[in-house]
């Protein structure tokens, strides 16, 4: 993701794109921004350097990008940077994901600290308040973010929501189901096995996500998706695949709280989604004055299968909030 860039002409570009996030940025810490293209740079947090790239002109409250896995890098949100034509956007590689440093810590491997890590990129942004614009494992973090810093959201887009894991890992069993016997016999075998690596396991797997996961994928950014995703992290905290949950996230289950959120939601799933979209709309129905939308023919990863009616959905959402109109 590095390329040699003159200085002068990087710090520029990042004054034109936030002047409040160059004039508090802590030099000593932000040690790779030379090295970057412009509009992006590295934060120190706990546990080391995030990557983030802030993209837009436009006035309106700024959003950020919070991606799936957890460990798998932001590359399918890059078509959401289209937003910036209205607001200033910030995509950003999670600790340990794509071009951020890595991470074998596993006492840092807790939401708390993915919290704590957004929270110090959105203060070193100079940003009061912001639109949350989370997918999957993402969605899980913005809610959190929520609970922990309300008076910083200015709405929550959930995207594709894995807000109940018990319900989301008895959904895609289900969705087993659907795939060819071979693979079911290949996954029921290599489980039993723990061979979560076996070749005719990944194949197995490859087949249910391109049912569930994504029907039709950029293919060079599925290519940098794969070699800078962290599996450590998934594994720790989700589990060998997106239908075997044995991490940390296994029992967490966000529905209680979704009668308390107090600012405007949207909540959208693909029409052939893991997440299902009978659980969003349920999701939606606890959540008052939420929005619900189904992106048609899309898999989990919306961004990619359907990025303009993605798109045109969250800018629409985003412009209401900014109007007063969204929610609450």
């Amino acid at each position: 993701m590095s390329r040699v860039r003159c200085l002068a002409l990087l710090l520029a570009a990042l004054a034109c794109t936030d002047k409040k996030a160059e004039t508090t940025a802590d030099s000593a810490k932000d040690t790779t921004r030379a090295s970057l293209p412009a509009g992006e740079a590295k934060l120190a947090v706990d546990g080391g350097n995030i990557w983030y790239r802030v993209v837009g002109s436009g006035t309106a409250t700024p959003a950020i990008l919070l991606h799936g896995g957890p460990g798998i890098p932001s590359y399918f949100m890059k078509s959401l940077e289209a937003l910036g034509s209205d607001r200033r956007v910030v995509r950003y590689d999670q600790l340990g994901a794509g071009a951020s440093d890595g991470l074998t810590d596993t006492t840092k491997m807790t939401i708390a600290h993915f919290v704590a890590e957004l929270d110090s990129l959105r203060s070193h942004l100079g940003y009061d308040k912001v639109n949350l614009i989370g997918h999957s494992w993402g969605t899980i973090l913005a809610v959190e973010y929520y609970r922990a810093h309300p008076q910083h959201v200015a709405s929550l887009t959930l995207a594709s929501p894995a807000l109940d894991i018990p319900a989301w890992e008895k959904n895609a069993r289900q969705l087993l189901t659907t795939i060819s016997d071979s693979a079911q016999r290949t996954i029921k075998v290599r489980e039993a096995e723990k061979k979560f690596d076996a070749p005719d396991y990944q194949s197995a797997m490859m087949e249910f996500y391109g049912k569930y996961v994504w029907r039709r994928p950029d293919s060079a950014n599925l290519d940098s998706t794969f070699k800078r995703m962290n599996q450590t992290i998934y594994t720790y905290m989700e589990g060998p695949t997106e239908f075997t949950i044995t991490g940390t996230l296994k029992k967490y289950d966000a529905t209680p709280f979704l009668k308390e959120i107090k600012v405007p939601v949207l909540y959208t799933v693909g029409e052939f989604d893991e997440a299902n979209p009978a659980i969003i709309k349920r999701f939606s129905s606890m959540t008052p004055g939420s929005s619900y939308v189904v992106i048609p023919d899309a898999a989990h990863l919306t961004e990619w299968d359907a990025p303009e009616a993605m798109n045109k959905t969250v800018r629409d959402f985003l412009r209401d909030v900014d109007s007063g109109h969204a929610g609450h």
